[in-house]
C-alpha cells in the first residue's frame, strides 16, 4: 500500500472527526433555527454516541471477516447519507435521522487498523495508527473551529456538508488507490445473536449512563439500569461461550494485553473527561481568591494548547511504541498525569499553570491512548484486529461519560451556598480525584508488556 492510500486514509480520518465535533459549537443556532430546546441539542450529540457505540465493534468484526476496505466503503456510504440528510433536515426528528447515520463513522477507525495492519511491514503499522488516530483528533479541533465560520458565514447547513463533501472525496480515493484485503474467514456464519445481544448491551449502557449523568434518576431506578445491563451481558457472554464462531472471541478478552488495555483505556478517558469539564470551570467561575472570569472565547483560546498537544502526541504514539514498548510509554504518560494533577490541586492561582497542566494531560493522554490502540492491535491475531481495537474505542467512549458525569457530581457537591458557584475545594477534589485515577490506573500497566509478549 503506497502513501497516497495511506494519505487518503488520513484525509478520511480528519474529515471525520470534523463532522463528529461540528455540532457543540453550533448548538445555540440549532437551537433558534430548530425551535429546540438544550435537552434537543444535547440528543443530537447523545444520538451520534450511542449509534457509534454500537456500531464499531460490529464493523470491527465484519471488517475482520469480510475485509476492511470493502466494509469501510459500506460505512462511508452511510455516513455520507448522514450528512447530507442532517444538512437538508427541516426539523430536529430528520436531523436525529441523519445523526444516527452519522454514527457509522465510529467504525472507521478500527476499519482503518486493519487495512493498516494488512498492507503495510510489521515495523510501519504502529506509527501508521498513530497518524490516522492523530488525524481523527485533529479533525475534531478543526469542527470546533470552523463550525462557528460556516454556519454564520453561510448557513447552519454547512456545519454537516462541508466535511460530508471531504468524506465523499476521501472515499473515492480510497476505493480507488486501496488495495483489496482477502476476508480472514469466509466459511463460517456469522454469529447474529452474538451481535444482537452485544447490541443490545452497549445500547443499555449507553443510554444508562446518559440518563444517570442526568443526575435526576432514583438510587432505584439506577439499580434497575446496573441490573439490565448486567442481565444482558450475562447473557451475551453464555451466548458467546457456546457460539461455534463467536462475535468475540472471550479468551482475547482475558487475555492481559486486552482487559489491561481496556482498563487503561478507560482509565485516561475519564481523566481527560474530568479535565474537560473542572478546568473550564474554573477559567470561568470569578470566586473569592480562585477563579479567573473569562469569557467563552477566552476559555476556547487557552484550550487550545491542549488540542495541538494532543494531535502531536498521537502522531508520534505509535513511534513511541516502535522504539520503547507500550508499557514504558504508558508508564511514563500515566505518572507525568498524576503528577501534574497532584501539582495543580496546591498551584492554581494562575490561568497558565491551569493551561501547562491541561496540555500536558492532553499529550500524556493521547500518547498513552495511541500506544494503547497500537500496541492492541498487533498483540492480537491479526483476524482479530479489528474487532479488538473497537472494543478499545467503545470503552473509550463509556469511559469519557464516566468521566463527564464524576467531575459534574464533584463540582455539583461543592456548590458554595453564597455565590452558586462551586468551591474552590470542589475543584481541587476534582484535581485530586482525577490525579488518583492516574495513580491506580499505574497497579494495571504492569500487565501490558506480559500480554505483548504472549
Amino acid at each position: 500500500m503506497g502513501g497516497p492510500a495511506i494519505g487518503a486514509l488520513g484525509v478520511l480520518a480528519l474529515a471525520l472527526g470534523t463532522l463528529q465535533t461540528v455540532v457543540d459549537p453550533a448548538r445555540p443556532m440549532l437551537e433558534r433555527e430548530l425551535g429546540i430546546d438544550s435537552a434537543g441539542a444535547a440528543l443530537i450529540v447523545s444520538t451520534l454516541l450511542i449509534t457509534g457505540a454500537i456500531v464499531a465493534p460490529i464493523a470491527g468484526k465484519l471488517g475482520d471477516r469480510y475485509g476492511g476496505k470493502r466494509v469501510l466503503l459500506v460505512l462511508m456510504a452511510l455516513v455520507s447519507a448522514g450528512g447530507a440528510v442532517s444538512s437538508l433536515a427541516p426539523n430536529l426528528p430528520v436531523l436525529l435521522v441523519g445523526q444516527m447515520l452519522q454514527g457509522a463513522m465510529v467504525g472507521a477507525l478500527p476499519l482503518s487498523f486493519i487495512l493498516v495492519r494488512k498492507h503495510l511491514p510489521p515495523g510501519q503499522t504502529q506509527v501508521a495508527i498513530g497518524v490516522v488516530s492523530a488525524l481523527f483528533t485533529a479533525g475534531g479541533a478543526i469542527g470546533t473551529l470552523i463550525a462557528g465560520p460556516l454556519a454564520e458565514g453561510l448557513s447552519w447547513n454547512w456545519i454537516f456538508a462541508a466535511p460530508t463533501i471531504v468524506i465523499v472525496a476521501a472515499t473515492a480515493v480510497v476505493s480507488r488507490l486501496m488495495p483489496n484485503d482477502p476476508p480472514s474467514e469466509q466459511d463460517t456464519a456469522i454469529d447474529w445473536l452474538g451481535v444482537a445481544l452485544l447490541s443490545a448491551t452497549l445500547l443499555a449502557l449507553m443510554l444508562g449512563l446518559l440518563m444517570v449523568t442526568d443526575g435526576s434518576m432514583p438510587p432505584l431506578a439506577v439499580g434497575g439500569v446496573v441490573a439490565v445491563v448486567a442481565a444482558l451481558a450475562a447473557a451475551w457472554v453464555a451466548v458467546e461461550r457456546r457460539a461455534v464462531s463467536p462475535m468475540v472471541e472471550l479468551r482475547m478478552l482475558a487475555a492481559p494485553a486486552m482487559w489491561s488495555a481496556s482498563v487503561l483505556t478507560v482509565a485516561i478517558a475519564a481523566i481527560s473527561a474530568m479535565l474537560q469539564t473542572v478546568i473550564p470551570k474554573m477559567f470561568g467561575v470569578a470566586g473569592d481568591g480562585y477563579g479567573f472570569g473569562l469569557s467563552t472565547t477566552e476559555i476556547g483560546l487557552l484550550m487550545m494548547p491542549a488540542t495541538i498537544a494532543g494531535v502531536v502526541a498521537g502522531s508520534v504514539g505509535g513511534l513511541a511504541v516502535q522504539r520503547y514498548g507500550a508499557r514504558v510509554v504508558v508508564t511514563a504518560s500515566v505518572v507525568v498525569t498524576a503528577g501534574a494533577l497532584l501539582a495543580l490541586a496546591l498551584l492554581h492561582d494562575a490561568s497558565w499553570q491551569l493551561v501547562v497542566v491541561r496540555a500536558l494531560a492532553a499529550f500524556a493522554g493521547s500518547l498513552a491512548t495511541t500506544a494503547l490502540l497500537a500496541s492492541t492491535a498487533v498483540a492480537v491475531a491479526a483476524a482479530d484486529t479489528g474487532i479488538a481495537t473497537s472494543l478499545l474505542v467503545v470503552v473509550r467512549l463509556v469511559g469519557a461519560v464516566l468521566g463527564g458525569q464524576i467531575a459534574g457530581s464533584v463540582l455539583a457537591a461543592g456548590i458554595d451556598p453564597a455565590s452558586g458557584e462551586p468551591a474552590e475545594s470542589a475543584f481541587v477534589t476534582g484535581f485530586v480525584v482525577a490525579g488518583l485515577v492516574a495513580v491506580l490506573s499505574l497497579l494495571v500497566v504492569r500487565h501490558l508488556k506480559k500480554g505483548a509478549e504472549a
